[in-house]
């Protein structure tokens, strides 16, 4: 072990130091630097066979220079040169005469460069230390230790031994001080556990496992009992059936009544496996009952020092029947159950002193992993995991093998559902959607009900009052029969803002119910053409107008003649993204949904996809329009923030997830840019001149000219938000006053309503600059002069007030034997052949399309 210098103590009576030794003292606290400088030599081979056959009489002329002299009178009254220096090797009682009258007669222990530059080091740090408050005390205690360590592994005379010798002893002592912390740390270890660790009791081992769901500024959203720790019910062990109570020692822990309580092999593979990056480890039940009711799951060495001690504590305070007993009433058996007698009503809707030895089997199979062993969810599984427990009761002598020839897998109830305390409103649909995304990130359900999780989602507070709200509002006076749902996302982290799913917690969660998207699917018709080779641009002109008797029409006022793709979206015109759509093909429109952020699969899609009979959930729509706004960055839509657990363990932190790059940020803008009248020329345009983007969206139903979905879909760079309308039944949907509904209606004014709301207190922003991906700029659309003054979806006039349903536009029957066709307002595609041709664009990208003749 590297060696180095420590300076003489000083008694309280030494008196000051002298001039120049406080001088250096400042400079270096610890080492002086020559003698430093004086190690460097001492490492030279020859110098150090010099050093170690010299005596007192001589030095050389580096240490000579190294060292500042004085000349004293020795004994016999001749001079001697000394030096005023110390070293390492002193007695901590001797004088200071002595000491210096030592080093004159002795040569110094030699010091490797390793030990040279640590005694650096150390002297830089005291420097530092000893201008703080109480660094001067610091620093002493500092020099005594090291000097209390160098004596111990050099000895009170190292400059007698040869340097080999020195070596070895140092060596050696190092051995000594290893093998004894290795034994002093366990058992202060244990010492300090027993004093400070509690045990607790079986009570507070259930219900210490609430999960908390907070918003994304830690308040509270809901607290959630997994289980129904209410309806627990304790027993005696009595109670128990012997054999059902070896079937749960057959399933966990054989050796139950005759091991400590403590798992040594068990724990050495849990710390080797924490070591090796792994996890777990074998458990007795004394060591489940503590590492599942008091301590939590966390897979760590802490963890199960914890174990340990409070195991120990256990077998030593209370029998192994009372140890039992705990762990029966108390262990969680799936079903929302905790303790045998929840579990035995919960399985078989009977008493725990009616259940047969097949029973028992079965119930202590599902302590491992209930999800996974519960006959309802995984009847394979369970029967095996049945099998073992049986057999393994048969092999312990505590079931004879006619009576395991006998018996039959149990027959159970069906599950029935467990609420736990979560909430009824709203925010149900919230906790559901997270216990889901949860799923999807691998913690369990049974994580939820044994770790007792703190789960921040990334929910606003405020913009999920305003959303909820908004919808509240405008629906408000509607027909009964009318559900809605709203999803905000930050197009920035795809962080969902605002989920509302509808009222009712406990029922249908529209937010992801999946429904046909109508027009709101016509920007993936635009964005597979951008990204065509070559491209066609925003400002490509098409003839708009309807030809009487084919299936393809528009709504009133949204026929259009030479119209560019920028005014045909925003008149929602269905001829012209019918051509287009059957131009670049159905399944590049497909793939550039999916490229956006439509998870659905979208098998085999035809011409009508252009005008959106493929069905998409609000969640999915809002992040696909999200990918739009973020210049073509994807990211996942995400309700969970962070979780961890009772303990503190880390499960999952979203703070390290990336976007991707799905879409050029140039053609994403383009698609931005075709969409930015829609909300003036609706009339939902957002307050203070806000900048936004959006679609309207109305799914036709097979009742004629009624509908049966709606939807609005628009963003700002700070918020994607996607509302939808329609009923349980696809019945169709009508205003108080019987009226359709349309995208633009209901659906627009919620979100307008919540835009307006949730955006007041921010800066406004606005999107990049638009550079066209081809042809020019097509201006302003919502001001242009149309064939009519009604607006795609409604009659009412194109200004920046709130819209109304009260006067929709007539629109055109449906060709007989059309079923439920998608569009609502928009009708639906049919065949390819039978859609209007575009007319002759700029350059190649007004080309003609395919199966189609350019008029003349």
């Amino acid at each position: 072990m590297p060696v180095v210098d420590a300076p003489s103590l000083r008694g309280p009576g030494s008196g000051p130091l002298p001039k120049d030794r406080r001088k250096d003292a400042d400079e270096d606290p610890l080492d002086d630097p020559a003698e430093d400088r004086d190690d460097d030599l001492d490492d030279e081979p020859a110098d150090r066979a010099t050093r170690a056959n010299r005596t007192g009489a001589g030095r050389t002329a580096a240490t000579r220079r190294a060292a500042p002299r004085t000349t004293t009178r020795s004994r016999t009254g001749r001079p001697r040169t000394t030096s005023t220096r110390t070293t390492a090797h002193r007695s901590p009682g001797r004088s200071r005469d002595a000491r210096d009258s030592r080093d004159a007669d002795t040569p110094r222990v030699p010091r490797g460069r390793v030990a040279t530059a640590v005694a650096a080091v150390l002297g830089i740090v005291a420097a530092r230390i000893v201008g703080l408050p109480g660094g001067e005390r610091l620093v002493a205690f500092g020099r005594r230790v090291r000097s209390r360590v160098v004596l111990y592994l050099d000895g009170p005379h190292p400059e007698q031994l040869a340097p080999a010798t020195l070596r070895w002893r140092r060596l050696r002592r190092t051995a000594y001080a290893a093998i004894g912390a290795m034994v002093a740390t366990p058992a202060l270890a244990m010492v300090v556990g027993f004093l400070f660790i509690p045990v607790p009791n079986a009570d507070d081992a259930v219900e210490s496992q609430l999960n908390t769901v907070s918003f994304s500024d830690g308040t509270v959203l809901a607290r959630i009992a997994p289980g129904e720790q209410g309806n627990r019910q304790k027993v005696d062990l009595e109670q128990v059936p012997p054999p059902v109570r070896f079937a749960v020692l057959s399933a966990e822990d054989r050796s139950f009544y005759s091991n400590s309580g403590f798992d040594v092999v068990g724990f050495g593979r849990a710390v080797w496996k924490n070591l090796t990056g792994g996890s777990g480890g074998g458990s007795t039940i004394t060591q489940q009952y503590v590492k599942n009711a008091m301590v939590g799951d966390e897979y760590s060495l802490m963890r199960k020092y914890k174990e340990l001690i409070i195991s120990l504590k256990i077998s030593q305070e209370r029998s192994k029947d009372e140890i039992l007993a705990d762990y029966l009433n108390s262990i969680y058996f799936g079903r929302g159950a905790y303790g045998i007698q929840a579990a035995s009503q919960a399985y078989f809707n009977r008493p725990v002193e009616t259940l047969t030895p097949a029973d028992g089997a079965l119930l202590a199979g599902v302590i491992q992993a209930p999800s996974k062993w519960d006959p309802a969810q995984n009847p394979d599984d369970a029967v095996r995991r049945w099998n073992y427990v049986m057999d393994g009761m048969v092999a312990q002598n505590w079931l004879s093998a006619p009576e395991r020839a006998a018996a039959q897998f149990p027959a159970t109830v069906p599950p029935r559902r467990v609420t736990g305390g979560v909430p009824d409103d709203d925010r149900g649909h919230i906790y559901s959607a997270v216990r889901d995304e949860l799923r999807s990130l691998g913690i369990d359900q049974d994580a939820l009900v044994t770790q007792g999780l703190q789960i921040q989602t990334t929910i606003n507070p405020e913009s999920q009052r305003e959303a909820v709200d908004a919808s509240r509002r405008k629906m408000q006076g509607q027909p009964d029969n009318l559900r809605s749902a709203t999803v905000s996302i930050d197009p920035r982290t795809g962080a969902i803002l605002a989920y509302y799913g509808g009222a009712n917690g406990s029922g249908l969660d529209y937010a992801r119910v999946e429904k046909q998207a109508g027009s709101t699917f016509k920007p993936f018709v635009l964005l597979a053409a951008l990204q065509q080779d070559p491209p066609i641009g925003i400002s490509t002109e098409f003839d708009g107008r309807a030809i009487p008797g084919q299936t393809v029409r528009n709504v009133d006022g949204a026929d259009c003649d030479n119209c560019s793709l920028k005014r045909a979206m925003t008149l929602s015109n269905n001829v012209v993204f019918t051509a287009l759509g059957n131009r670049v093909g159905p399944q590049a429109v497909a793939a550039a949904a999916r490229q956006a952020g439509i998870s659905q699969p979208m098998n085999d899609p035809n011409s009508g996809i252009s005008l959106g009979n493929q069905e998409t959930s609000a969640v999915d729509l809002a992040s696909a329009y999200a990918t739009f706004s973020n210049e073509g960055v994807y990211h996942r839509p995400h309700l969970v923030q962070r979780v961890t657990t009772a303990s503190g363990e880390v499960l999952y932190d979203d703070e390290t997830s990336q976007g991707e790059q799905r879409i050029d940020p140039r053609v994403a803008r383009n698609v931005t840019e075709a969409m930015r009248d829609v909300p003036e020329y609706d009339g939902v345009s957002l307050q203070g001149g806000r900048q936004s983007a959006g679609k309207t969206g109305t799914v036709q139903s097979h009742v004629e000219s009624q509908n049966n979905d709606a939807w609005f879909a628009g963003y700002t760079p700070a918020a994607s938000t996607v509302v939808w309308v329609g009923t349980d039944d696809n019945s169709p949907i009508k205003t108080a006053d019987g009226r359709p509904v349309y995208g633009h209606g209901l659906p627009s004014e919620i979100w307008k309503a919540f835009m307006d709301d949730a955006l007041e207190d921010s800066p406004k922003q606005t999107f990049g600059a638009f550079t066209p991906v081809a042809g020019t700029d097509p201006g302003d659309t919502a001001a242009s002069e149309s064939s009519s003054p009604t607006p795609s979806s409604t009659s009412a006039p194109r200004s920046s007030t709130a819209p109304t349903t009260t006067t929709p536009p007539a629109e055109a029957p449906a060709q007989e034997g059309e079923d439920a066709p998608p569009g609502g307002a928009e009708p639906p595609a049919g065949d390819p052949a039978a859609a209007a041709a575009p007319e002759a664009g700029e350059g190649a990208a007004g080309g003609d399309p395919a199966g189609a003749e350019p008029e003349n």
